[in-house]
């Protein structure tokens, strides 16, 4: 009899019964809508708090190694079976006790990595007891290729494991954990075919012509000074002439003003290697100097002191101050007072700027003799030297030249 006779016969037969069931059904129904829409919502719940904000390779990591997880625990669900003899409940309860464990290592890791940037001993419990499940599944196998398989899937569920820690802690902390030493870039700047700056060929270029230029200048001086022979003085002047001339024709050093400060830089700071012996910095550990008592008021005293030149000059007594922001901001006001005189072509004297700022002498000193290495004021210096003979003073206005400005160090052809 087709089936929808046997249903028309009982719906006949049993009206009643048939009334019961359709109630029945109807509330069935309404329940399993009510707790799919809650399922539902619970779902769209987690999914916009856990799994939204999560980049998507995260996700993917999360989903891999649950996979792999899963595949560990069929493994261990045969082992306590075959081997271990457990069935039933027995079985059920104690089958996955080391996926457990490595998913609370796993968590407590992660907790330990948010705070203290590193999974701690916890990372090293994950490896650990992946390593011993993925041995156990593998010791059940019935093949070679089985065994493999066993011993691959917990490795890959610690691996992708790994890999999400690192790239959180890299978002975290902004740092990674190792830096390499050797690496493909610094191999080719190593060996000279890879720049470290963004600088461009044109500029890379420019730079070693004009530092040609200057080593060429210095080995021509060098043997000038001691002495070299003609030959000698002849071929360093001509490779002088050949660097100069490439210099200007690839550089436009002729009416390139910063080209110019550059080389004048080179060639003040090679020509002056030689007074970095004699240079005393300030120590910066060093204790502040105690400040003097003061005197009683009255009139301020006043003492005779020898400044960096060889006349003697009277200078106020300023008691040295030990207070480091007093102390920068003479040092910040006396580099101003300096670079308006260098820009007057002026090079004042210690005195100068210690009347100037109210700094004191012994300070003034040491600035004066770091500045006065710098190019320009040594360019203004020997300019000076040039025109009035002796050593550096401090007490001469530097003379205006007509000549370029590559003449104003003595280093023009004519001399």
């Amino acid at each position: 009899m087709p089936l929808i006779d046997q249903i028309t016969a009982f719906v006949s037969e049993r009206p009643l019964a048939t009334a019961v069931i359709c109630v029945a059904a109807l509330i069935v129904l309404a329940l399993g809508y009510f707790v799919l829409r809650a399922v539902s919502r619970v779902a769209t719940r987690l999914f916009q708090r856990y799994v939204a904000p999560r980049p998507v390779e995260d996700v993917l990591t999360i989903v891999a190694a649950s996979i792999a997880t899963g595949v560990s625990a069929q493994g261990m669900w045969r082992f306590s079976g075959d081997v271990l003899g457990f069935d039933g409940p027995l079985r059920l309860l104690l089958f996955a006790f080391i996926e457990v464990a490595v998913i609370t290592s796993a968590v407590r890791a992660r907790r330990n990595m948010r705070e203290n940037f590193s999974g701690g001993i916890d990372g090293v419990a994950v490896w650990a007891l992946t390593c011993l499940t993925a041995v156990l599944s593998s010791m059940d196998a019935r093949s070679a290729a089985e065994a493999v398989f066993r011993l691959a899937a917990p490795l890959v569920a610690a691996w992708l494991w790994e890999r999400g820690m690192a790239i959180e802690r890299h978002r975290i902390s902004g740092r990674s954990r190792i830096h390499w030493r050797l690496t493909p870039e610094r191999m080719l700047v190593r060996i000279g075919l890879a720049e470290v700056s963004d600088r461009t060929a044109s500029e890379v270029d420019a730079h070693r012509r004009l530092t040609r230029v200057a080593l060429a200048a210095k080995k021509a001086r060098a043997l000038r000074e001691a002495g070299a022979s003609d030959r000698k003085m002849r071929a360093a002047l001509a490779k002088l002439d050949r660097e100069m001339d490439r210099a200007v024709e690839h550089t436009g050093l002729a009416v390139d003003e910063a080209r110019q400060e550059a080389l004048l830089s080179q060639i003040g700071a090679l020509y002056n290697t030689s007074a970095l012996i004699d240079l005393s910095p300030p120590v910066p550990w060093a204790p502040e100097p105690a400040s003097p008592a003061l005197p009683a008021p009255g009139p301020r005293a006043t003492v005779l002191v020898d400044d960096d030149d060889d006349d003697a000059e009277m200078v106020d007594a300023a008691p040295q101050t030990a207070d480091p922001a007093q102390r920068a901001a003479l040092m910040r006001a006396a580099r101003e007072y300096w670079d308006k005189q260098i820009e007057r072509r002026f090079v004042p004297r210690a005195s100068d700027i210690a009347h100037e700022t109210g700094m004191p002498l012994a300070t003034a000193r040491e600035c004066r003799a770091l500045w006065k290495l710098e190019p320009r004021a040594h360019a203004l210096i020997e300019a000076a030297q040039s025109e009035h003979g002796g050593v550096d003073t401090g007490t001469f206005p530097a003379i205006e030249v007509p000549e370029p400005v590559l003449t104003a160090n003595g280093s023009s052809s004519g001399r």
